[in-house]
């Protein structure tokens, strides 16, 4: 599991099979041999219930199978079945990935090493980052290889494009914040202020706006978390006030731009070279319409691409990717997988948060602030990529943060037998 996560870093830069219908990389095949390893055992030793009784995540888990389950089923309407087979075998692929790392990283010891090898790969992709803005030199993975000068300064690292990169270092930049925060050492403490500083300055050169303002809503969470009780009540509410006050003053003009925007978007014609802007609004105007067309249920899996690519309504620049991960949900699998995750998302956060409050040591924080502001961040820099499904840290992510839930369960557990048998001794 370790060599698996390590290879989920180096994307497609080390091994790429064509297989005619898929490709396989490097993490693809070492996940695909983590999976029958793991299948291997629990024939063996019959003990699949004891790891299922083990999770202390099971609601999120039994979510993810609906969700892909969902997904098969949707293939009976979807209108491209091959697009839905090759997004279900993604979907497929990152949903194993969690369950694997549920299963097995079991103890704070592994916690810690997902984290730490997390913490070290970043560092590899961003001097490849480093290398791609001063140099112009991409790796032949990303679509910016043999493209114009001026565009090939924009680092990509192992990714595909510039806001792929940029969504991962959201998340790491707040990885090594909270090792910042958290860590006695000075040595570290430099190390990851230095190193978080380097991840939005290599955010800033890749121009993803979506992802700077990721760090930023991540920042005031943080420095929202960290407030004391009392303060919190105080700045809840003056914010709250102010946001009253604002949408009151402001409403009418920002109510006047977003209609403009949006009425802008419909005088483009289909061979017109539109603003990103626009591109982006009709994208979801798309979306949505597809959306209300299939009663909420979605086109299926897979298939925004197609129908953005052969039935659009909107101009898009011939674009076929959503750059919205929660509508790209919402467009291929319906309302149903859409409050599903958010929910699982939301639920996530607040356990996350929970946990925190109890301020349990410096130690443990540094996986819970990672899991907490890293969650803010992506979901915030998750409009910035053409698509999410596509991108195997997102599921990397999200194993490391239900794998965070499910192992402080077992450590609460613990503290309150110790506790309960204490006081009966002490009774």
């Amino acid at each position: 599991m370790y060599i698996l996560v390590l290879s989920t870093f180096l994307n497609q830069s080390l091994l790429s099979i064509n297989a005619g219908f898929f490709h396989l990389f490097l993490y693809r095949v070492v996940l695909l041999a983590a999976a029958a390893l793991f299948i291997f055992h629990i024939m063996r030793e019959k003990n699949l219930q004891q790891y299922w009784n083990r999770t202390n995540v099971k609601g999120v888990l039994l979510f993810l199978v609906f969700w892909l389950s969902y997904g098969a089923i949707s293939l009976l309407w979807a209108k491209s079945i091959i697009e839905g087979i090759k997004a279900l075998f993604l979907l497929g692929l990152g949903i194993s990935f969690v369950f694997l790392a549920v299963f097995t990283f079991t103890r704070m010891t592994h916690l810690f090493w997902y984290y730490g090898i997390w913490l070290v790969m970043t560092v590899i992709l961003l001097m490849i980052g480093m290398m791609n803005h001063f140099t112009q030199i991409q790796l032949p993975t990303s679509n910016l290889y043999g493209a114009a000068e001026y565009k090939r300064s924009y680092p990509t690292a192992v990714f595909f494009n510039q806001n792929d990169f940029a969504t991962f270092l959201t998340i790491s930049f707040f990885f090594y914040l909270s090792l910042t925060k958290n860590s006695r050492q000075v040595w570290l403490k430099t190390s990851g202020l230095l190193l978080a500083i380097l991840c939005v300055v290599t955010i800033y050169w890749t121009e993803s706006r979506a992802s700077l303002l990721g760090v930023g809503f991540g920042l005031i969470a943080y420095i929202y978390i960290l407030l004391p009780k009392v303060f919190k009540k105080i700045t809840a509410l003056i914010g709250t006030a102010a946001f009253i006050l604002a949408a009151f003053v402001f409403s009418g003009k920002a109510a006047e731009k977003i209609v403009g925007l949006i009425n802008a978007s419909d005088i483009y014609l289909n061979n017109e070279v539109l603003p990103s802007n626009i591109a982006r609004i009709n994208l979801l105007k798309n979306t949505i319409y597809f959306f209300v067309e299939s009663f909420g249920f979605g086109v299926g899996a897979g298939n925004i691409p197609f129908y953005l690519k052969n039935e659009s309504i909107y101009a898009t620049n011939q674009v076929v990717e959503v750059h919205n991960w929660l509508a790209e949900i919402m467009g291929n699998y319906g309302i149903f997988v859409l409050l599903g995750y958010v929910t699982m998302y939301a639920v996530l956060f607040y356990r996350l948060y929970q946990l925190y409050q109890r301020k349990i040591s410096r130690k443990h924080n540094v996986l819970l602030e990672a899991g907490m502001l890293g969650m803010v961040g992506f979901l915030v820099s998750s409009i910035s990529p053409s698509s999410v499904s596509n991108l195997f840290f997102h599921w990397v992510f999200l194993g490391f943060v239900i794998s965070i839930v499910s192992v402080f369960a077992d450590v609460n557990k613990q503290e309150q037998g110790l506790a309960a048998k204490e006081k009966v001794s002490n009774d």
